[in-house]
């Protein structure tokens, strides 16, 4: 037979429901932040944030946005999601030199970036490791580890499937390691196997591509989709987004300040 909880208790339980109920904007404790389906956000990677849009999330650059921005977007009241590659290796960032030679493959297309060997865990953990802890010293709620489906693309590496499984989730683990949500960028072949990895998903261009009910798992176990398009005019894909519960806006390529959300 169970005995009543005492009033304290009781009111402890409520509020830490409460807190886990939470999926805008506010800050909690020291849970793992959980976005639900449907939060407005902002993607903007084109320079330090502009902080003006009223939204309860932001994704912006990690390395080129400090404490101090992160700090005045939490006391707008807003989540604040940490931008890192992870896939490819960028020659405009600040541990460029920490990368050794034999990891870098083939172009990407974007100028001055080169696909990993997401296959040399041992070497690219503590790199990832690093960019990580920047993304939590400074205050970020949340990363969003962008090329995570190198083995989709000509690399010039051999990457299977499996080795992208097993990269991806390392990097939900580094995540989730240091108290940070983590949101699976793209991959739309493996979501059935790294949903349960992931806290959300970012998308590009679903619509334009029609595959944006491949992200109904995330939706279905109420988590949030944040997506964007590109080319696609909004009456063409917000109302199946809407159906869908996406996060979803236009952007330009560039990802400035500039959006048209559904």
């Amino acid at each position: 037979m169970s005995r009543p909880l005492p009033v304290l208790a009781v009111a402890l339980v409520l509020l830490a429901v409460l807190a886990g109920c939470s999926g805008g904007g506010e800050r909690g404790g020291d849970a793992v932040w959980q976005p639900r389906p449907g939060l407005d956000w902002q993607w903007q990677l084109d320079g330090p944030v502009d902080p003006s849009v009223d939204v309860p999330v932001y994704d912006i650059d990690g390395f080129e946005n400090t404490a101090a921005d992160v700090a005045r977007l939490h006391r707008d009241g807003r989540r604040v999601i940490c931008y890192v590659n992870v896939g490819a290796w960028e020659d405009f960032r600040p541990d460029r030199d920490a990368f050794p030679r034999s990891v870098l493959g083939r172009p990407n297309g974007w100028r001055g970036e080169r696909w990993l060997d997401i296959r040399r865990l041992s070497v690219l953990r503590p790199l990832m490791e690093r960019r990580f802890d920047m993304c939590r010293d400074k205050g970020f709620d949340a990363v969003e580890p962008d090329l995570m489906e190198g083995y989709a693309n000509d690399t010039g590496f051999p990457l299977t499937a499996r080795d992208q499984l097993r990269y991806n989730r390392m990097i939900a683990d580094l995540a989730h390691e240091r108290g940070l949500a983590v949101g699976l960028k793209n991959d739309l072949a493996q979501i059935p196997h790294l949903l349960d990895d992931f806290d959300f998903a970012v998308n590009e261009e679903c619509a334009q591509y029609d595959e944006c009910g491949r992200l109904r798992p995330f939706t279905a176990a109420g988590k949030a989709v944040f997506h964007v398009e590109y080319a696609e005019p909004t009456a063409r894909f917000c109302p199946v987004a809407r159906k869908l519960r996406l996060s979803s806006m236009l952007k330009k390529p560039e990802l400035g300040t500039w959006r048209r959300p559904c």
